[in-house]
């Protein structure tokens, strides 16, 4: 058997010593492959898909190489000597958290730089001088004009998701950015695909490249199961929806809007699934606390838009749903490869509605997805067998069949209406300060609608008054994905507030279609 470990590939001794404190002794396929080029200086060009390791790929080389010949030497405030460019904001953050170790190893400073916060805290940060910087094209080229930072010094560059870079329309800024670095700098490009001018990129500015490419078969997200879950219709996507998300593991469920994302975390979380949101709505300390809340298991599940596709990367998804299934195979790529990472196994749940089928089909067939759509319900056995235990703090929801002639249930919903006239609650306690429909509105939960206007970040296990969510702070266009600019949100329909699981078309309060992008 061939040994992968760090130490055999050449890597020095004090980043396998931090390697090994993290739990990480063998390399990944797209590690093995690249760190004997990349350690020796040669310009490489990796392609791998999600999942694969390609952030360790380039984070070895870039700390051994400066490292070894810095050894602790004086730093030059706003001189760069090795540089990241990320896509986003998330996926950013997620590099400098894997290279800040490794760094400290040689006692080399890293920093992070992306639109969407006060730049003070990276302006200080450049000017008491640091080694490694992790950013997003936008603001570093806004700090490079301002004068704060400056690329002349840069001895490594690395351009990460090369191909969502594209997606996004950052290629000019890239281009820009690449041109004021030496041109006899080590380059390194990672991307899954070679397409929309990725190519020319690569023939601009990488020396004599060394290509290596790792194929699903041995890359870990083959580890990933698919299924197709058919519902008859809206109503029974709803349940299905909320039984996928009850299980006890962490799970991201995919949806199609800013607005849909935000209404259905908080849904769940009023039926008892604590969840988070994440989408381009959201200011960047919002993003933080989510992602942190998920990935402290505070929220066992995120509802995002496609802004989670790339870049978010938690421990033990073991299931990713696409509520709304995407547009295009990519996305569904992306957005799948939160789950069955670093050789891990998951799961992906596509749920389809009768109309949908044809376009789902034609999108797994050019995802090279093969499976067969499955008729199911919300208790199914190829549901319940996938959720598996479902989370003690998930409310029971039974379904009263309607009576006629008078029988219990109209019995019992008398009694709740008699209940509601004379202030109390289901509980026959009665409710201080409410009288009839008083205070608690129309979802009948017992709140001011005006405590009803968020949700926290960490969602606990029981439901609790929320404070209203602050206001979104504006990001800087060019740090953020597509479609993801700040929505102003017009006050909430009472109907809003209530418990009921919704999925489907959005309208806003003032009426009229609400079309969110990501």
């Amino acid at each position: 058997m061939t040994d992968t470990s760090f130490r055999t590939l050449g890597v020095p001794t004090a980043l396998v010593e931090a390697l090994a404190a993290e739990g990480k002794t063998s390399a990944f396929p797209i590690q093995v492959d690249t760190l004997p080029d990349t350690l020796a200086g040669r310009d490489v060009l990796g392609r791998g898909k999600t999942g694969s390791g390609k952030t360790l790929a380039f984070s070895i080389p870039m700390v051994a190489r400066l490292g070894g010949e810095l050894a602790g030497g004086t730093r030059r405030s706003g001189r760069i000597l090795g540089l990241v460019l990320a896509p986003t904001r998330e996926l950013a953050t997620q590099i400098n958290a894997v290279l800040e170790p490794l760094a400290a190893a040689y006692g080399l400073k890293t920093t992070t730089i992306f639109g969407g916060v006060n730049q003070s805290r990276q302006v200080q940060a450049l000017n008491s001088g640091v080694d490694i910087v992790v950013a997003c094209p936008g603001r570093l080229e806004d700090l490079m004009k301002q004068g704060y930072a400056k690329l002349d010094a840069v001895e490594i560059t690395v351009i990460d998701e090369a191909d969502h870079m594209a997606d996004l329309g950052f290629l000019p800024v890239v281009t820009r950015i690449l041109d004021k670095t030496p041109t006899g700098g080590q380059r390194l490009l990672f991307s899954a695909t070679l397409d929309n001018g990725v190519d020319k990129l690569v023939k601009r500015f990488l020396q004599n490249p060394v290509m290596h490419s790792v194929d699903e078969a041995h890359s870990p997200v083959a580890a990933m199961t698919h299924h197709v879950f058919l519902a008859s219709g809206t109503d029974a996507k709803k349940d299905l929806v909320k039984m996928l998300a009850s299980g006890t593991g962490r799970r991201i469920l995919f949806m199609r809007t800013k607005h849909q994302a935000k209404k259905l975390a908080r849904q769940l979380t009023d039926e008892g699934i604590p969840s988070v949101d994440l989408h381009g709505n959201l200011s960047q300390p919002q993003r933080d606390r989510n992602l942190a809340a998920f990935s402290a298991g505070t929220a066992r599940v995120l509802v995002a838009t496609d802004v989670a596709a790339r870049g978010v990367h938690v421990d033990d998804v073991e299931l990713v749903i696409h509520v709304d299934p995407p547009a295009e195979h990519k996305a569904y790529l992306h957005r799948s490869g939160r789950t069955a990472r670093a050789g891990a196994e998951g799961s992906v749940v596509t749920i389809v509605l009768p109309e949908q089928q044809r376009d789902v089909k034609d999108l797994l067939r050019k995802a090279a997805i093969s499976v067969s759509p499955i008729a199911v319900t919300a208790t199914s056995a190829e549901v319940t067998e996938l959720v598996g235990e479902v989370a003690e703090y998930v409310k029971p929801v039974p379904r009263v069949e309607p009576q006629r002639g008078g029988g219990k249930s109209q019995g019992a919903n008398a009694q709740r209406k008699r209940a509601a006239r004379d202030g109390q609650g289901r509980d026959g306690q009665r409710r201080e300060g409410q009288g009839g429909r008083g205070q608690s509105g129309r979802g009948g939960q017992g709140q001011p609608r005006t405590e009803r206007q968020g949700r926290p970040a960490a969602a606990g296990g029981a439901r609790t008054d929320r404070p209203a969510r602050p206001h979104t702070e504006r990001t800087h266009a060019s740090d953020r994905p597509a479609g993801s600019g700040n929505a102003r949100t017009a006050g909430r329909r009472a109907s809003q507030s209530g418990s009921k699981l919704t999925v489907g078309s959005v309208v806003r309060p003032n009426g009229g279609n609400r079309r969110g992008g990501r």
